[in-house]
């Protein structure tokens, strides 16, 4: 299957509805297309996976281009997980961040997969959320 998946890097053909879709079926909650077009367009990287001319995965960066780049929601369809898919999308990620140092956001119980990478568990990471109780409820936050 990996070799029928395609990468790009612009957010050109991209199906926003079809897109929540695949946050919804990860499942990492729901997103409005609108809204999660933004903050693809308005970040420095992005990657779509793509099979047979669907978006099956893609994920997100943020970057000062010098210091710090982080990755978000690295996310494909549960069918894609556990085949490759996302190992692909992370390293094709951190090969065009050019920063030194680079931080993420994970699920709880998926720091392994991020580890395997080279990254640490932070204890110093803060977050001021707009939904605390949530945060909570998702194990996200103490």
């Amino acid at each position: 299957m990996d070799t029928e998946i395609t990468l790009t890097f612009d957010c050109n053909g991209i199906d926003w509805k079809h897109a929540c879709t695949i946050f919804e079926r990860a499942p990492l909650g729901t997103r409005k297309p609108d809204r999660l077009r933004r903050t693809f367009e308005n970040s420095d990287l992005v990657c779509f996976a793509w099979h047979n001319h669907k978006t099956v995965g893609l994920a997100r960066a943020i970057s000062d281009h010098v210091v710090q780049s982080v990755i978000f929601d690295l996310c494909m369809f549960p069918e894609y997980q556990g085949k490759g898919l996302g190992s692909r999308i992370m390293r094709a990620m951190l090969e065009r961040l050019e920063t030194p140092n680079v931080h993420l956001q994970a699920v709880p119980g998926k720091e392994g997969f991020y580890e395997r990478f080279g990254f640490h568990v932070m204890k110093t990471a803060m977050v001021l959320p707009s939904d605390p109780e949530e945060m909570r409820r998702k194990e996200y936050i103490r």
